[in-house]
């Protein structure tokens, strides 16, 4: 029988080149108002509209709303988009650096909860996750906010959530989670961007599926692979981008995580979202990172 292959736009799994592109630098966001940090972030991954769209001579079409908008969430440590959909998020973006890594929180005093801003028909609950087999996976890394015991506990929502194999969460990705905040340690900033991937598979018959699993009575949906994009912002002024995707299965923590370094352009064609355009519209400084270069 033929085995299944996945497949992810325009690239290998394994290999690619990353485009890189320079930002301004942003100051940390404290804990102030939640809008304040969607406000430094210097590039969101996709337009959300804030409520309907003005469009001319639509007034009696959407009398009784729209059924349907991107949904943000802005919290201290994170921005994310949510899909009802997936009962999940599309992305998270978080702001990284020495600060944001230094303090006294305690993750044993923080414990997941259903996103009571998420409609209860869209949202996951605990009991979905129970008996499944899956981790409750952190798009935004409990680790990565140390700084506030509330920026900590606000990861734990499970609308920052996606069902993982516990054999990546604790192992694979999880080494991608610590070299992300070596890097936050070594540099001005680092954005993170994370998110889930539903990606086509090849079947014994020859064509091309999107196959996933679900859990839970919410019907939770189980990514098959993750993306992580992170934006350099270098003391010297030097920007880089390095884009990474792995499956949401067993992989083995030996192999060097340059090996899922993919190019940015196949993590935007698979997901639906851009990062490019949006970083060009502040430079025009691009460094290409690809797997085996030098850095």
């Amino acid at each position: 029988m033929l085995r299944g292959r996945w497949l992810l736009p325009g690239a290998s799994l394994a290999l690619g080149a990353g485009l890189g592109a320079a930002l301004t630098a942003r100051r940390r966001p404290r804990g102030d108002a939640a809008e304040g940090l969607l406000a430094r972030l210097p590039v969101v991954p996709a337009v959300a509209a804030a409520g309907p769209p003005a469009l001319p001579g639509s007034s009696e079409l959407t009398k009784y709303g729209l059924p349907g908008l991107a949904q943000l969430r802005s919290r201290e440590s994170y921005v994310l988009c949510y899909d009802p959909r997936s009962r999940s998020a599309l992305w998270v973006i978080e702001q990284l650096n020495r600060e944001t890594l230094s303090g006294t929180s305690d993750r044993a005093a923080c414990d997941f909860l259903e996103d009571d801003s998420v409609h209860e028909y869209h949202r996951a609950t605990n009991a979905d996750y129970r008996g499944s087999g899956f981790d409750r996976g952190h798009l935004a890394a409990a680790a990565n906010h140390k700084w506030s015991q509330k920026a900590m506990r606000d990861t734990f929502y499970l609308s920052n959530v996606a069902p993982q194999v516990p054999h990546l969460n604790q192992n694979a990705w999880n080494n991608l989670e610590k070299y992300s905040r070596s890097l936050a340690r070594n540099n001005k900033n680092v954005y993170v961007c994370t998110g889930p991937l539903y990606l086509p598979r090849m079947e014994a018959d020859g064509k091309m599926y999107v196959k996933y699993q679900v859990i839970g009575k919410n019907n939770v949906a189980v990514p098959t692979h993750f993306f992580k994009v992170l934006i350099l912002e270098k003391e010297s002024g030097e920007i880089e981008l390095r884009s990474y995707v792995m499956p949401n299965s067993p992989v083995d923590e030996k192999i060097p995580l340059e090996r899922f370094l993919v190019p940015i352009e196949s993590i935007e064609r698979a997901s639906g979202l851009l990062f490019v355009p949006n970083i060009l519209k502040r430079t025009s400084n691009l460094k290409a990172i690809t797997a085996g270069s030098k850095r």
